[in-house]
């Protein structure tokens, strides 16, 4: 074999291992149980604090478009009552940091999640405090996340 045909040979093996590490790395795999479910699922609304029945409210003005009415998800965005969004997974600031300067798709697939410039500090305070009050009275609790 000549001299250019090893080094064609060598380069193509470098690129392919190099587009399957880095291509992999930037799209995972979506696992099925973390695909949208065909039909929303059925939650508990407990009796929430002051904080989270204003976060109730300014959620379903402002977030039910992609995200569901009460968080339950819908045909543009996924629902935040769900395991994938506990806070040993998704802290608080990851939700503060999703509404303020928008979050690449990861979980799901509907797409980047834009800025919210919309809501104030506030607001997405008191939406959080909906979110995670809903959450545990649906067993979703803090898991020490691991990779």
């Amino acid at each position: 074999m000549k001299k250019t045909g090893k080094i064609h040979i060598q380069i193509s093996a470098i690129l392919l291992i190099g587009v399957s590490l880095f291509g992999w790395g930037a799209h995972p795999p979506i696992a099925q149980s973390q695909v949208a479910p065909s039909q929303k699922p059925t939650i508990k609304i407990p009796k929430l604090s002051p904080a989270a029945a204003k976060g109730q409210k300014v959620f379903n003005a402002t977030c039910a478009e992609c995200h569901g009415i009460n968080a339950t998800g819908s045909d543009k965005g996924p629902p935040l009552i769900h395991d994938i969004y506990n806070p040993g997974h998704h802290g608080d600031y990851a939700f503060y940091r999703a509404a303020k300067t928008g979050t690449p798709q990861h979980h799901w697939r509907f797409g980047n999640m834009p800025p919210q410039t919309n809501v104030t500090d506030d607001q997405i305070a008191s939406i959080l405090r909906f979110i995670r009050e809903t959450q545990e009275a649906n067993g979703i609790f803090y898991r020490k996340h691991k990779m």
